[in-house]
């Protein structure tokens, strides 16, 4: 079911940046993309909606294009809109395609029959995942290290809540030694303000993290940067060499190097 739903104009469900990085580290982008495939139109969604943050994660791509660059890693992110189908959701999850995303309605999504919402999940969530779990299964064969790490952005209002946090850390379990050492690098910082499984917790919605990182007892770090820190090239820039310079030195003092 593959093919169900990807037409000929449409993009591929997933992009490779540095496909043969050397670095530990493999960067993954569940939300970097706001593609819609051509046979859904547009969800019912205006123009200005479908460029918010209800629909991807404003800058994670360019973020995670330049951190691949200045690390030598291999990146992995998602073409299509998080509205189409939710990658860092179990697909069995309610939640894969929502209905409502802060306050507006995707029509698109309303009453879908399984048959649609299997399509989109075997044509874009299935692939997308099969790519990351062949990158760390070649990984291991190789003998290169992994550390996973997630790239997120979050928007600076939602529900009427102000989030003060520059950059979140999300952790729960598995590995997390290594995001525990980055969180305390990030909070030693000083300039920025770090929130500790802000502004959402890893519990059980999320999905590539623990699918990825914990089965194959992966160190690992999901990072959510705030979406008005990575508005304009120079603040991507700014926060892709603080996070290649704080990256390494917390792989480093986790190896006790």
């Amino acid at each position: 079911m593959t093919n169900a739903l990807l037409g000929p104009n449409d993009p591929a469900a997933f992009s490779i940046v540095n496909a043969n990085g050397l670095s530990e580290f493999l960067l993954i982008g569940d939300h970097a993309g706001r593609a819609i495939p051509e046979r859904l139109g547009t969800l019912g969604l205006s123009d200005e909606d479908r460029r918010r943050h209800i629909a991807w994660d404003i800058g994670v791509g360019a973020l995670g294009s330049l951190l691949a660059q200045s690390l030598d890693a291999v990146l992995i992110t998602q073409t299509y809109s998080r509205l189409v189908v939710d990658c860092n959701r179990h697909p069995t999850s309610p939640d894969i395609m929502p209905v409502v995303s802060d306050g507006t309605c995707i029509s698109g999504n309303l009453d879908l029959p399984p048959e649609e919402r299997w399509a989109r999940i075997g044509s874009i969530h299935t692939p997308y995942h099969q790519t990351i779990s062949r990158e760390i299964e070649r990984r291991f064969r190789t003998g290169q290290p992994t550390v996973l790490i997630a790239l997120h952005s979050f928007t600076p209002v939602m529900n009427g809540f102000i989030r003060p946090w520059d950059i979140g850390l999300l952790h729960d379990g598995g590995r997390d030694d290594f995001a525990l050492d980055l969180l305390e690098q990030l909070q030693q910082a000083g300039d920025v303000v770090v929130g500790a499984n802000e502004p959402y917790h890893m519990d059980a919605t999320d999905y590539s993290v623990p699918f990825h990182a914990f089965t194959h007892d992966l160190p690992y770090a999901e990072l959510e940067v705030r979406q008005d820190q990575l508005a304009e090239s120079d603040d991507i820039e700014r926060w892709s060499k603080q996070l290649a310079r704080l990256l390494p030195a917390t792989l480093a003092h986790c190896k006790g190097a």
